[in-house]
């Protein structure tokens, strides 16, 4: 884990939109979902720790990153059982898991019970939540 993940990340708005773009802002504070198959890590297949584009935290390993063919980067664990959290999602009519940053609330996509073994979930992603570090380990 890298020095600023081992603190807590604590912003506010305003000081989070002069470190972050737009599209980063809007998908990592507001919640929002960047369209399919556009993300830059969608098709990455390099070896390396995927971070938190927000405070630096490891979350996901490329070991785990897999083809969901749903658009975006999918990975079936995250680094360790404390990378990330999950909470209850009813927004858009819909009941789902969300998953954000344990660090800094992050808001990094959705967890479906539709991946594939060893564990059978899909951390489904955005890319733009996400800084790849390529050749590290997790």
């Amino acid at each position: 884990m890298s020095d600023s993940a081992s603190k807590p990340a604590k912003k506010t708005n305003e000081e989070w939109k002069k470190v972050l773009s737009a599209e980063q802002y809007a998908v990592t504070r507001e919640a929002g979902t960047e369209p399919p198959f556009t993300g830059e890590y969608c098709s990455n297949k390099q070896a390396g720790v995927y971070r938190c584009i927000c405070c630096g935290a490891n979350l996901f390993s490329s070991e785990t990153k897999y083809e969901s063919h749903s658009g975006w980067p999918s990975y079936w664990k995250p680094v360790g059982e404390s990378a990330v959290a999950e909470h209850t999602d009813q927004s858009h009519g819909m009941v789902r898991t969300e998953v954000t940053c344990s660090t800094c609330d992050a808001h990094l996509g959705h967890v479906f019970p539709d991946g594939p073994k060893p564990t059978g979930l899909r951390y489904c992603i955005n890319s733009l939540s996400l800084d790849f570090k390529e050749g590290e380990e997790s």
